[in-house]
């Protein structure tokens, strides 16, 4: 029995990045890598995109929004498998990119 080996494709935007990692496909890979770097004794890392919204050379910032959009975000992003605060960060950053297009 021999079994095809996830690999990451090459993203276009966080909202597709979000349903691949989402998806059965993300899901075994993310299982693969972890196991890989169990075995090794080192942390799996994941991919570009989710490495540049992480970085340590973001600003903390405080924001007022609606409960329900809290509550409708904690929804998608649980679907999702990922943070809230996470699927809101690739959401501000998929709308400044479209808009910055749109100029």
């Amino acid at each position: 029995m021999n079994k095809k080996v996830p690999r990451m494709p090459k993203f276009r935007s966080e909202g597709e990045e979000a349903d691949w990692w989402a998806s059965p496909e993300g899901r075994a890979y993310l299982k693969r890598k972890s196991a890989e770097a169990q075995s090794k004794g080192t942390k799996a890392r994941g991919s570009s995109l989710v490495a540049m919204l992480n970085k340590k050379s973001s600003v903390q910032i405080a924001i007022r929004l609606p409960a329900a959009d809290i509550a409708q975000a904690r929804e998608i992003a649980e679907r999702k498998g990922i943070g809230y605060q996470t699927f809101l960060k690739m959401l501000v950053r998929e709308g400044l990119v479209r808009e910055t297009r749109g100029r």
